[in-house]
C-alpha cells in the first residue's frame, strides 16, 4: 500500500453541498522525495523509502548526510518506507505529493496519540469507581487488585493506573473530504490521532489509488 507522510495542522469545518457542516482534520501532506527503493532481490520485500521535513545539514550526523547524498537529496528529518508492488515505477529523487490521493476514497493514518500522564483507572479505563456514601473507601480506587493465599500475587496485565496515551494509533477506512494539490493539504473527516504538528502516515489500498501510472 503508498502513501506519503504529513503533519497534522489542526481541525476545522467545511460545508457539503448540502449545506451541513462537517468536521474535518487538516494535515499537510508532501511532497515527500523518494530517498531509496528496495526490491524483492536485494532486500526480500518490495518498498520505496519517503522523507519528510528538509533540515539543515548542519542538524544532521554524517550517516544521514551520506544516505541522502547517495540520492542528491539534501537531510530530511523524517523516513518511513511504503511497500509497493513494482518499485522501478519510481524514481529516486522524485518526488510525490498529495495528488495520488486524488480519487481515493478512505485512507488509514497512522500516528501517536496525545500523552495524557499519569491517570487513574477511571479515566484511564473507564472504572465505575466505589460508592460514594458513607463507608466508602475511594471513590475512584481500583479496588482489590490481588489474590489470597493462591497464586498470592497481582496478576500481570492487570489494569491499574499509569502513563496514558502516546501511543501509537492506527485508524481505519476514514473519510477523504477534499484534497488540495496548491497548498498540498489533505483534508479527512472526523479527527486523526495526535495533536497539532503530530507526524502521520497516511496510506491506501493500491487497488484504490488512481493516477498512479
Amino acid at each position: 500500500m503508498l502513501g506519503l507522510i504529513g503533519k497534522k495542522i489542526g481541525m476545522s469545518q467545511i460545508f457539503d453541498e448540502n449545506g451541513l457542516v462537517v468536521p474535518v482534520s487538516v494535515i499537510k501532506v508532501g511532497p515527500c522525495p523518494v530517498v531509496l527503493k528496495k526490491t524483492q532481490k536485494s532486500h526480500g520485500y518490495n518498498a520505496i523509502q519517503l522523507a519528510f521535513e528538509a533540515l539543515r545539514p548542519t542538524k544532521a550526523n554524517l550517516p544521514e548526510l551520506g544516505h541522502f547524498r547517495k540520492a542528491n537529496l539534501p537531510p530530511y528529518r523524517h523516513l518511513q518506507e511504503f511497500r509497493v508492488d513494482d518499485p522501478n515505477e519510481f524514481e529516486i529523487g522524485s518526488f510525490l505529493d498529495v495528488g495520488i490521493f486524488e480519487g481515493v476514497e478512505k485512507v488509514d493514518i497512522t500516528g501517536k496519540s496525545k500523552g495524557k500522564g499519569f491517570q487513574g483507572v477511571v479515566k484511564r479505563y473507564g472504572f465505575h469507581g466505589g460508592r460514594k456514601s458513607h463507608g466508602g473507601r475511594g471513590p475512584r480506587s481500583p479496588g482489590s487488585i490481588g489474590m489470597a493465599a493462591y497464586p498470592g500475587k497481582v496478576i500481570k496485565g492487570k489494569k491499574l493506573p499509569g502513563r496514558m496515551g502516546h501511543k501509537t494509533e492506527h485508524v481505519k477506512n476514514l473519510r477523504v473530504v477534499d484534497v488540495d494539490t496548491e497548498n498540498n493539504l489533505l483534508l479527512i473527516k472526523g479527527a486523526v490521532p495526535g495533536a497539532r504538528n503530530t507526524i502521520l502516515r497516511i496510506t491506501v489500498q493500491q487497488s484504490t489509488q488512481k493516477g498512479l501510472k
